[in-house]
């Protein structure tokens, strides 16, 4: 129903802007040729690199620019199929227009991108989203205009996770970009200690380990990432803390 709606809330907005869309001429790169374009596919999908085949769920492709803002930024390809085959979009000047207002309306804040086309067989087109680092971290997608209902996502290998609320913050405090000053007590001799004999470490086993609160043992970890001591490695079920 949400991709219904969602779907539903572009299509009347390009109907409204109609006479907006013909004379729609955004600026755009054109750096690559189908040459370089096949030499990325066929390395596949990884932490830069995402493959669409086309813009009939534009929610998913919004959540791919965000975790690719959140992380060390990407490249979002559309009209590659899951094969590596690359199809191209008939009609590149609608998807593009649809992922555009997409990706404007429905990320907060907005994010830094660029646009390359690259034209392959019988006058398709690929369409190439190059979403840059961003120092404004984090970025929500943002579905409904609901505050509450706003999700974090970030890179993981070659998927977009939704963030914990320990990356939340951690992304949070790298953006204040300012000098972590902690005391180093019991708690954190016990999680050094930890991490000496051990690959990695959870928020629930610290917590369990130092006999603290979750909390406690959260914000412990987020500080020790911002300071350097020790580094977060997100996960889609639970996150892992490692020795830095």
């Amino acid at each position: 129903m949400i991709y219904i709606d969602f779907v539903n809330q572009i299509i009347r907005e390009m109907i409204a802007d109609f006479s907006q869309m013909v004379d729609y001429r955004p600026n755009r790169k054109a750096t690559l040729d189908l040459k370089e374009l096949k030499e990325i596919v066929r390395k596949g999908e990884g932490k830069f690199i995402e493959f669409k085949l086309k813009s009939n769920h534009p929610e998913k492709i919004v959540r791919e620019a965000v975790a690719f803002a959140n992380t060390e930024g990407g490249r979002l390809i559309i009209g590659i199929g899951d094969d590596k085959s690359i199809k191209g979009l008939k009609f590149a000047d609608e998807d593009e227009y649809i992922l555009r207002r997409a990706i404007e309306r429905h990320i907060y804040p907005a994010i830094d991108y660029e646009i390359e086309r690259v034209v392959v067989e019988n006058e398709r087109e690929v369409l190439i989203f190059n979403i840059q680092k961003s120092p404004f971290k984090p970025h929500y997608l943002d579905l409904d205009g609901n505050p509450e209902n706003r999700r974090v996502y970030v890179r993981v290998d070659d998927k977009s996770v939704q963030a914990s609320k320990e990356v939340r913050e951690i992304l949070k405090g790298e953006r204040k970009s300012q000098n972590i000053r902690f005391q180093y007590g019991d708690k954190e001799r016990v999680l050094m200690k930890y991490l000496a004999d051990n690959e990695h470490i959870t928020v629930d086993t610290f917590a369990s380990i130092a006999n603290i609160p979750r909390k406690i043992a959260s914000k412990t970890l987020v500080l020790l990432v911002l300071a350097n001591v020790i580094r977060i490695q997100p996960h889609e079920v639970t996150d892992f803390f490692r020795a830095a």
